[in-house]
């Protein structure tokens, strides 16, 4: 109608009389009058000013000078054209009208739509795609194998030039959701993979009206990560996930990050935080790469941090071995001279041996390093092994002191000097044995031996045994027929008791001696072995300390 009224109020020179032209401008405002009354359907208007614009056209034909009548023609050629293209559209609309809002959408936009074209209008335009992932869980760290097994909620979305609508004409229409085969998708794989994993299918993606495309999805990575176990169980990782598209370089798909990078790194809304793995969080990076000078593409790294929780290990490893070293450095306070020590040292070493069978399943294994903790396992046996080596020696050196000869000059100043003095050892008569008053040979089974010994100097060879022996010499026997042989019988049985006295005391000194040298030797290797754990201990100790806190 603002058209008919610009024509009536301005009407064209030199065409119609007076007369003719306002017969034409009553027909049109009548038209107008009836059209804009009955408003209930667009096809009523349209089929009264057809009916008008024919007698209009036929009044203007008539009066029209012949000079005219062809441009006019090629005007009325080019409504009718027109008109037939607004009915088409009228019966089209009146056909569609039954059917749904969404399948009219869905028929609107997916009739002529090429899938396999990059959807712009201009080719020289590049496809944004914003990609963003948060990791759902941990599935698995392979350090054999070298291998992550994550599970992401993955998001990426971009801008579709031919999937746009106006929502007034569909029902305002804002987005729907269309089977992902059925458009154009970015090819933006992760270099990382591996392994396909078991990913859920979603068949679908939301598209809005404006033409953004959004495909949200979760999916199972299997990806190669450079895993340093060597820190183990207090290791912390660092595996990259790597987005770029595998075919289209940078000027027909570039990758964007969807979040501001601060709260990519620390979002863990929907990580699950019970298993062996904890996240610390995801740094992200662009970066724009070639390979050997051919074209530029992007790609969007993001570094996934985890650490491992070490107090399932700590307790099942860490403890068992050290309470087994404790019983070790226990075992010292066993008399040296007993057998005891090296019976329990030996059942220590069998025990240890039989753990870490137990444990070997639980380390992990890598064929470029072995983690500190297995180090650990192997020091603290090759301790145990030199324990009961020391234990060994010990308890040679005191063994049947008494066939032993006399302690060397150098060691007795060596060991009972100076060592006694390097261990702060001021008295060394508490490392006397006890000596009893009594001379029952029975009570010493150690000197069985000496009489044994002493056994082959009898009665009848005491002479020679006094100048063999270097003893005192006996007193002159009585002459012929001043005693009695009785008397001269008693004699040599005395003078034999006290070369036996006399050999036994010689015979314990040499045994003390010996078992003083293997007491401070016990000494002064028990704090040597004391304080190389100790300073084993306090190293590995410290450096876990600061590796779970770094």
């Amino acid at each position: 109608m603002r058209h008919l009224k610009q024509i009536i109020e301005k009407p064209p020179p030199s065409i119609l009389s007076e007369t003719a032209f306002s017969q034409v401008s009553e027909g049109w405002i009548e038209a107008g009058v009836r059209a804009e009354e009955n408003q209930k359907t667009q096809s009523y208007m349209w089929n009264h000013c057809e009916e008008e614009l024919r007698k209009t056209a036929t009044l203007w034909i008539r009066a029209m000078p012949p000079s005219t009548l062809w441009a006019f023609l090629a005007l009325l050629l080019f409504a009718f054209m027109f008109q037939s293209e607004a009915a088409r559209k009228r019966n089209n609309r009146t056909l569609n009208s039954a059917k749904p809002a969404l399948l009219q959408l869905s028929d609107y936009l997916l009739t002529h739509y090429r899938k396999g074209v990059r959807p712009v209008q201009d080719w020289r335009r590049t496809t944004n795609v914003a990609i963003d992932v948060m990791v759902y869980a941990i599935l698995s760290v392979d350090e054999k194998n070298q291998v992550l097994t994550t599970y992401l909620w993955y998001r990426q979305h971009w801008i579709d030039e031919f999937l746009r609508w106006n929502p007034e004409d569909f029902d305002n229409i804002t987005q729907m959701s269309i089977p992902t085969e059925s458009i154009w998708v970015p090819d933006i794989l992760i270099n990382e993979f591996v392994d396909v994993g078991k990913s859920p299918d979603i068949p679908y993606v939301y598209i809005r009206y404006h033409g953004e495309v959004q495909n949200l999805k979760p999916i199972q990575v299997v990806t190669a990560c450079s895993l340093d176990i060597y820190n183990f169980p207090f290791d912390v990782q660092n595996c990259s996930l790597t987005f770029t598209s595998w075919l289209h370089n940078i000027r027909d798909i570039n990758i964007s990050l969807w979040r501001q990078p601060e709260l990519v790194k620390f979002d863990k809304s929907i990580f699950m935080n019970q298993g062996e793995w904890e996240l610390l969080y995801v740094l992200s990076q662009f970066r724009e790469f070639s390979v050997e000078g051919s074209d530029s593409y992007a790609e969007m790294k993001f570094y996934v941090v985890i650490r491992r929780r070490p107090l399932f290990y700590a307790v099942s490893l860490l403890l068992p071995s050290i309470f087994l070293m404790v019983m070790d450095i226990v075992g010292f306070y066993l008399p040296p001279d007993s057998g005891e020590r090296v019976s329990f040292k030996i059942t220590l070493l069998l025990g240890y041996s039989v753990f870490l069978i137990i444990v070997s399943d639980t380390l992990p294994a890598t064929a470029i390093g072995t983690p500190l903790i297995g180090v650990y396992f192997v020091v603290c046996m090759a301790l145990l092994v030199i324990s009961l080596t020391e234990t060994i020696l010990i308890v040679r050196l005191v063994h049947k002191q008494d066939l032993q000869p006399h302690v060397p000059d150098w060691v007795k100043h060596l060991v009972l000097e100076r060592a006694t003095i390097l261990l702060c050892i001021r008295d060394r008569k508490k490392f006397y044995p006890s000596r009893t008053p009594s001379s029952d040979i029975s009570r010493h089974p150690e000197n069985n031996d000496s009489t044994a010994k002493l056994n082959h100097y009898g009665c009848e060879n005491l002479r020679k045994y006094e100048r063999t022996a270097g003893a005192r010499p006996l007193p002159a026997p009585p002459a012929q027929g001043e005693s009695s042989p009785v008397v001269e019988s008693i004699l040599q049985e005395i003078a034999a008791i006290r070369q036996f006295l006399e050999k036994r005391d010689e015979f314990r000194d040499i045994a003390r001696e010996w078992l003083q040298v293997g007491y401070v030797l016990d000494v002064l290797l028990f704090r040597v072995y004391l304080v190389a754990v100790l300073a084993y201990s306090i190293t590995l100790g410290t450096l876990w300390s600061i590796w779970q806190y770094a």
